[in-house]
């Protein structure tokens, strides 16, 4: 009994210990296709079972990811609120001095809950931030957005706060700026996340160059890419045959064996009502999930697949996308997590998981592109929104279950 309470305080404060590592990006709406401000969070963590709660619970109402083990919401790990502010976190290894031996408090996701009750504007979490006691006891990345067109990054430790500026063309001449775990005002080479954060660099470098800096790349592109910077060797070329056993080393890619969800918070032109913040979310491993969109326009009755069920202990989406995971990891013994089965995910005939979720997603996509358009245009309304909630639950349940019979 008491193993397991210290298992579920674990989960649902993500101490340090635990071997958080995230990849993420702030892009400016000056430099995205459309306009508006991207921000995305690959989650890595040992707490892999996710699900979306909706709050109500301060000045702003707000959605957020939270760990499923977490009944009552006390942490969020990326969200948005109906000001239009949203922000997100990557755990940082370097931010502190060497020489402090502050124990942390891992409560990077309480801060989160609290600047979405709160914040309206980045100026508003600056002062948060500012107010908070010394030592932090917190050692993070913060990345916000809001609906002024604002978007910066916090570099966080004990004693220290460093803002990063997305919007200044000095900080981000491509208009964009990556976090991984290390901070930049952080003890040099030290920290994690440096052949993911340049395999990212890639992949925006050329995104920005074809102007294709959408919520669609990153969560197709970016979460799903099989690229690694050292090894200069993306997976996805010359792949196995579907009946070749083939086993590869998965360490240090954008996804890893410990990703648990990945998100894109599209923000809204200045000016813009900030109810069309949009949030797009893998809920589980990401390379076996399909993307929700959320919005706080619908209120607490969020898509059925993506909120927690007491029989699953676990929201449905992300049971079903961990259950297709372990058929790319099916090795349980040893360090077998670290090797992916490349050919159960990604094969030459075309019938790898990955593969065959590409045209859910794509349909995903596309009629919610339609929708945001329309309601853009013409005004929506609570039922509208839950309506079409209805039909993504009732679509992707079918889907995995036509194609994979869960």
């Amino acid at each position: 009994m008491i193993q397991r309470f210290l298992l579920l305080v674990l989960f649902i404060f993500g101490f340090h210990f635990l071997s958080n590592s995230c990849t993420s990006i702030i892009i400016s709406g000056k430099y995205t296709k459309d306009g508006r401000p991207l921000m995305w969070k690959n989650r890595d963590t040992w707490a892999l079972n996710n699900k979306l709660m909706y709050f109500n619970d301060g000045k702003y109402k707000y959605v957020g990811l939270v760990n499923s083990v977490d009944t009552l919401g006390k942490s969020i790990w990326i969200g948005y609120n109906e000001s239009g502010f949203a922000i997100m976190n990557t755990a940082s290894y370097n931010i502190n001095e060497p020489s402090d031996k502050t124990k942390l408090s891992g409560f990077e996701g309480r801060l989160m809950k609290q600047a979405l009750q709160t914040c309206k504007t980045i100026e508003d979490f600056e002062n948060l931030l500012n107010n908070l006691p010394k030592p932090t006891k917190l050692a993070a990345n913060y990345g916000v957005i809001d609906a002024n067109g604002g978007a910066a990054y916090f570099e966080l430790g004990n004693y220290k706060i460093e803002k990063i500026d997305v919007n200044d063309p000095k900080v981000a001449p491509m208009g964009y700026v990556i976090r991984t775990n290390y901070s930049y005002t952080g003890t040099p080479d030290k920290g994690h996340g440096y052949f993911r954060y340049l395999s990212a660099e890639k992949l925006f470098y050329q995104a920005s160059a074809e102007d294709n800096l959408t919520e669609q790349f990153i969560l197709q592109q970016v979460s799903q890419s099989l690229y690694h910077s050292l090894l200069d060797n993306d997976l996805k070329q010359n792949p196995p045959s579907e009946q070749e056993t083939k086993f590869v080393p998965f360490i240090d890619y954008i996804p890893r064996s410990g990703t648990s969800s990945a998100t894109v918070i599209s923000g809204v032109k200045r000016g813009e009502n900030p109810e069309f913040t949009t949030m797009w979310t893998y809920l589980g491993f990401s390379l076996t999930s399909a993307v929700v969109p959320v919005w706080i326009k619908g209120g607490n009755k969020l898509p059925v697949i993506a909120q927690y069920d007491d029989k699953l202990e676990d929201a449905p989406l992300c049971y079903k996308a961990l259950k297709l995971k372990e058929l790319c990891f099916p090795v349980i013994r040893g360090h077998g997590k670290d090797y992916l089965k490349l050919n159960a995910l990604y094969n030459s005939q075309g019938t790898g998981i990955m593969q065959k979720l590409k045209p859910l997603n794509d349909k995903l996509f596309e009629e919610t592109h339609k929708k945001l358009a329309y309601w853009r245009k013409n005004g929506w309304s609570k039922k509208q929104v839950q309506d079409y909630y209805q039909w993504l639950d009732t679509y992707i349940e079918g889907e995995y279950q036509k194609l994979f019979g869960i």
